[in-house]
């Protein structure tokens, strides 16, 4: 037994000096080759997904373009207005989504267990600023 290991041994070592002098095999730098079957699947596949969302990708960028204008006015006029609504309502999580009336109003309820607010300044008292 201990001869067919020496042998199998032996076999083992002079056969990979071999194995690692295949010159079949593409040099691994150059593109498109040296790749397995697995990675050239891979590569192909991202590129197909690639080119079907360049499109949509494209056609993004067209709309986005359009519609900065339209944002950046939005902005310039109800900025301020937000802001304060903002400054009224404190914390939004004391309310409830709001609600639109059959008669078109928009109300904000409070939730019953949220702080109490604070005590409004009675008519010709000081604000502090």
């Amino acid at each position: 037994m201990k001869q067919v290991s020496k042998f199998v041994s032996v076999l083992c070592l002079v056969a990979m000096p071999a194995a690692a002098q295949d010159t079949d095999a593409p040099p691994e730098d150059a593109p498109g080759e040296g790749y397995s079957l697995m990675e050239e699947g891979a590569r192909l596949f991202l590129r197909g997904l690639m080119d079907e969302v360049d499109p949509a990708m494209e056609g993004l960028r067209d709309l986005a373009g359009e519609m900065t204008p339209a944002l950046r006015e939005f902005v310039q006029e109800m900025g301020p207005a937000l802001v304060d609504l903002l400054d009224k309502v404190e914390d939004i999580t004391n309310y409830h989504p709001p609600e639109m009336l059959p008669n078109g109003d928009i109300i904000l309820r409070r939730k019953p267990d949220a702080a109490p607010m604070p005590a409004l300044p009675a008519p010709g008292d000081e604000i502090e600023l």
